[in-house]
């Protein structure tokens, strides 16, 4: 995907009310930014925001943080902040490279990781760079709790079946897997879906789905 630079984008990332600065944040205080105790969740790589915004208004008593690495991406979500007529006092966005999470987030301190639509970097090379790598889970290790977990959803299906025996060889376990989200009426009660997720399923893609624990 070509991703347009948008001239400015930074700078307004900077200015937003919307935004923590990865310089700004230090591991173990999103607790006190939130003010309250309540669970953190996070998605890496969330694109423009839809499916961020939607758990934080069906959850309000949940704190959510969206990563994003790319300015002009991350300008569209802020864009769509910004048309609220009510601020979403539960979620925050940081524009950050997702190798940096161990400096961001504390040993224990976050819930849950969505994972949704991510790159597939399609070449053996580039693997590591995976999302659902084995490189990737030992960082969410870092960060989970003893109990949090892992959602990741594509439509990708060599991505999928990559992710499965990776979770596998790291000695995690699969809470949940299906092949077909939209058919799997457990899996699908209460699924938010993302913009690649309306735009693949509108296509016929089957859209699959995974829940890992360590």
């Amino acid at each position: 995907m070509r991703l347009r630079n948008i001239k400015g984008s930074r700078e307004m990332i900077a200015a937003s009310e919307f935004v923590i600065h990865e310089e700004e944040t230090r591991a173990g205080t999103w607790h006190a930014l939130f003010g309250n105790e309540n669970p953190l969740h996070i998605e890496i790589g969330m694109g423009k925001g839809k499916f961020m915004m939607s758990m934080a208004k069906k959850h309000p008593h949940i704190n959510y943080v969206g990563i994003e690495k790319y300015s002009s991406v991350l300008l569209r979500a802020i864009e769509k902040m910004e048309q609220e007529e009510h601020p979403l006092p539960n979620l925050r966005f940081i524009r950050m490279d997702a190798e940096n999470i161990g400096k961001v987030f504390d040993r224990g301190e976050v819930d849950r990781i969505y994972l949704n639509f991510s790159d597939p970097w399609p070449k053996d090379r580039h693997a590591k760079r995976r999302l659902t790598s084995g490189e990737f889970l030992t960082r969410y290790e870092q960060i989970l709790n003893p109990d949090g977990q892992v959602e990741f959803k594509t439509d990708n299906r060599e991505l999928f079946d990559f992710s499965i025996e990776s979770i596998k060889e790291k000695g995690w376990k699969l809470q949940a897997v299906t092949y077909n989200l939209h058919q799997d009426q457990k899996l699908s009660e209460g699924n938010v879906m993302t913009e690649y997720e309306e735009r693949f399923s509108a296509m016929g893609n089957p859209i699959h789905k995974l829940i890992a624990k360590q």
